[in-house]
């Protein structure tokens, strides 16, 4: 993870939130366990939170219903992509590039709960 100092107030505060949640939980559970405790973390700190958003694909005009789903929208501006796998590899970073282009939106967080320490599994990912 990068040093805090680098990231915008948002950002530290929803990873200040996801390590309360993994030091609580740790490692090995699904991930829709983490992304029920993170929104109820990120509700709880009066933050916008939707969870399970929608996002639509358009391909020169033409809607395509392809049900792609961002895991967190916090503000309606920070997308929080949330994974439970052994590690964090180069096609998880690649969804969250997608889906920030796909929503015209700047950050996405991509947290991966699987690790001893959270810290090791933070990605923060600027279009």
């Amino acid at each position: 993870m990068e040093g805090d100092k680098k990231f915008d107030p948002l950002s530290r505060k929803i990873i200040g939130l996801a390590i309360e949640v993994h030091r609580t939980l740790g490692p090995g559970l699904l991930e829709s366990a983490y992304e029920q405790c993170l929104s109820h973390e990120l509700t709880k700190n009066s933050l916008g939170v939707r969870r399970q958003v929608a996002i639509p694909v358009n391909y020169k005009g033409l809607h395509l219903d392809c049900s792609y789903r961002l895991d967190i929208l916090v503000e309606n501006s920070l997308i929080v992509e949330l994974k439970a796998v052994e590690r964090l590899l180069p096609i998880h970073t690649a969804q969250v590039l997608t889906y920030l282009r796909l929503t015209g939106l700047k950050i996405g967080l991509l947290l991966n709960f699987h690790t001893m320490a959270l810290r090791d599994g933070i990605r923060r990912i600027v279009l």
